[in-house]
């Protein structure tokens, strides 16, 4: 079922929605494959506990998009990037987490996001080094960031951008 938007961005993997500036933007349309509540324990915390929601607009799956093509001029791809943090641990339920099959995931993932993203559409790619490096990432789309950042404390996070091309 190919889904139509009217929205001019999509998040499909918005997990908390952590970086956004207004977490209702009404022009971003958030995908996310859980839809759940969790509180987890927090000594940085002032009570001690911290509350963390996964509430998409959408439930969809990164790696097959319900969107026709070219629906979006931005796609904000932030995909889950640990491997080997366990189920419960809390790292992974604020991310999620890649299965055994991550390649093929996520490189499904990027052929999807620029599937749906218009011509000349930008994709900001977000990416942690936690478990990968973002070289290896990189080997699994063939198409190649225009500049990006090193951000965070260990400067393990990545901010990449994308331009699709007309040809793409």
């Amino acid at each position: 079922m190919t889904i139509t938007v009217d929205k001019p961005i999509l998040d499909p993997c918005c997990g908390s929605r952590m970086f956004y500036f207004d977490k209702s933007d009404e022009r971003v349309l958030f995908g996310d494959c859980r839809r759940e509540n969790i509180s987890l324990r927090d000594k940085s915390s002032k009570s001690g506990v911290r509350h963390l929601s996964i509430n998409p607009d959408r439930m969809i799956d990164f790696t097959r998009l319900p969107f026709s093509n070219e629906s979006f001029h931005l796609v904000v791809f932030d995909p889950p990037h640990l491997v080997r943090n366990g189920r419960s641990g809390w790292l992974a339920k604020k991310y999620g987490k890649l299965g055994e099959n991550w390649r093929d995931d996520i490189a499904s993932g990027f052929s999807e996001c620029f599937r749906v993203l218009m011509p000349n559409g930008t994709l900001i790619f977000k990416w942690n080094e936690q478990d990968i490096k973002v070289s290896e990432i990189l080997k699994l789309t063939d198409q190649k960031p225009i500049f990006g950042n090193r951000c965070g404390k260990t400067a393990k996070s990545h901010w990449l951008v994308f331009m699709k091309g007309a040809e793409a």
